[in-house]
């Protein structure tokens, strides 16, 4: 345990003044000091520290109450950057951001080859791609985060992979040593909920659960402002949960997985009869037969919701979350899925959780993960000159 000496004092009241700069920008000195309530002296030479280490600019000056004008200070969001990246089942898509999650450039590929070498190649190139955009930043880049659709334990380690067919891949050792930067594996659907915390629809939101759907299903909970992530790291795995004892059998070896129902996976399955034999069919494709309404495809989509919002009654009357976040793919299909869920919310919820929670889409939707991903990177970077007060 820490003692409350000089220094961590100091440390203490450099994370306070940075934060204020970054929440509250342009502020002035004066104004940091009545915020915080440290004297002006402290903040100053805080404020110096912070400039000198490039994360803290002048603006100019800002109107006077009184006397002379102040002079406002910045965050200087352009210091450093992250590369977050989304690893799906068939498809990578990585971003760059600048050190508040605005995305300065974006690239996505589509894979059809699950190998681990193949993928760890093409993942690297696109990284080495983005990381063009850091150059001649104070910083450069800063670190990388990717989100995995499987089970990820605390040390980044990826466990079991079911739609990729991984186990025990060690994705982690191998970009450090590519890159000798910090990296950080999660989970996807635990890094896309972090990004809708931090960017999107639940901001401001202490007990969420985001729900990504897409080739598989997975879940991110959020409770009291912290992802939780179970004893292990494996927490979340809501699209193994059964919901037919002698349902389909499912790649985790199970029977039943409310995954067979609900994902991508299963709404391709579930249309495939609508169409000629050896059609390749896509989500795009669906939604434009959705929007011109074509009986049959609007008829699976009610289906695939009805399913969605009974795992959602199960969700609701376990974690009382104040909200829950559909993602990934199906985050577009909110015109064609939002009423039988709630239909089924409406039917199978008592009032009291009813009405207790917010049924929302994600606002970033396929780029949620990507962006929680940059964010693990970011906080890693700060968390060595910030100190948590608890």
């Amino acid at each position: 345990m820490k003692t409350g000496d000089q220094g961590l004092v100091r440390k203490i009241n450099k994370s306070i003044v940075l934060n204020k700069i970054q929440t509250e920008s342009p502020v002035s000195r004066a104004q940091i000091s009545k915020i915080t309530g440290l004297n002006k002296a402290t903040v100053s030479s805080l404020v110096s520290e912070l400039m000198e280490e490039h994360f803290v600019g002048e603006i100019g000056v800002g109107l006077s109450s009184g006397g002379r004008r102040p002079t406002m200070l910045f965050f200087n969001k352009n210091a450093g950057y992250s590369i977050g990246v989304d690893l799906g089942v068939n498809y990578i898509l990585a971003v760059i951001t600048d050190l508040q999650g605005n995305i300065i450039n974006k690239q996505k590929i589509e894979t059809e080859e699950t190998e681990p070498e193949i993928i760890f190649l093409k993942v690297k190139n696109l990284i080495r791609l983005l990381q063009k955009e850091a150059s001649g930043s104070p910083y450069g880049l800063v670190g990388i985060g990717l989100g995995v659709p499987g089970m990820i334990d605390n040390n980044g380690l990826i466990l079991f992979a079911p739609n990729l067919n991984w186990h025990r891949v060690d994705l982690k050792d191998y970009l450090e040593k590519e890159f000798r930067l910090p990296v950080t594996i999660e989970n996807e659907a635990k890094a896309g909920a972090h990004g809708e915390k931090i960017y999107g629809a639940g901001q401001n939101i202490s007990d969420l659960i985001y729900v990504s759907i897409g080739i598989g299903i997975g879940a991110g909970i959020i409770i009291n402002d912290r992802l939780h992530k179970g004893s292990t790291g494996i927490s979340g795995e809501i699209g193994h949960v059964s919901i037919d004892s002698q349902g389909k059998k499912c790649l985790c070896g199970n029977r039943g997985c409310w995954e067979m129902y609900s994902s991508e996976a299963a709404l391709m399955d579930k249309v495939r009869p609508l169409f000629p034999p050896g059609t390749r069919i896509s989500l795009e494709m669906l939604i434009k037969m959705a929007m011109e309404n074509h009986h049959g495809v609007l008829n699976a989509l009610d289906q695939i919701g009805e399913y969605i919002g009974i795992v959602l009654t199960n969700i609701v009357n376990t974690f009382n979350p104040e909200q829950i976040i559909i993602g990934n793919r199906f985050a577009v299909l909110e015109p064609w899925l939002r009423k039988p869920i709630q239909r089924v919310l409406q039917q199978r919820l008592l009032p009291y959780y009813h009405d207790s929670f917010e049924l929302k889409f994600s606002e970033h939707g396929m780029l949620s993960c990507a962006l929680g991903c940059a964010a693990f990177s970011i906080e890693q970077f700060f968390s060595e000159s910030r100190v948590t007060v608890v």
